[in-house]
């Protein structure tokens, strides 16, 4: 039976993967953030400097994804993360879907752009070690 560290290397590329993505991301917040005022709930004070909070914890999530005494914390803070913009999500979802012009192609991306959503808050947190549902050690007891 392995444990959690030697579970978190097996998912070395995956962290990687999620870094990139997450770097690219937190750039693009702090670079252009006029495409994430568009989307930001009414409720959120100050959004400009919320965009720019956003994009730093997306920078510090992917650079601690890469270190092993950082993965962990940053993996959770990745995964509150995705739970904490899911509500600019559902905006952006609703402006795009009822836009008078908006067609069926908005429909192809915010719907699975939106049932995703739960994958973006485990993936980081299964990358790290952290969970081992819904793979299991197949030489781990059930």
């Amino acid at each position: 039976m392995g444990s959690a560290r030697d579970r978190s290397n097996r998912h070395w590329g995956l962290r990687v993967g999620l870094s990139l993505f997450y770097a690219a991301a937190g750039i693009l917040h702090l670079a252009w953030p006029s495409p994430f005022l568009t989307i930001m709930p009414g409720f959120v004070p100050k959004p400009d400097v919320v965009i720019a909070i956003t994009g730093i914890c997306e920078l510090l999530g992917a650079i601690g994804l890469w270190f092993r005494a950082t993965e962990r914390p940053a993996a959770v803070g990745l995964a509150l993360y995705a739970v904490c913009v899911y509500p600019a999500n559902i905006k952006h979802a609703i402006d795009g879907l009822t836009a008078i012009d908006a067609g069926i192609w908005p429909w192809f991306y915010h719907v699975p752009r939106l049932a995703l959503q739960p994958v973006l808050v485990w993936l980081p947190l299964f990358a790290a070690g952290i969970p081992r549902w819904p793979f299991r050690d197949r030489n781990q007891a059930v």
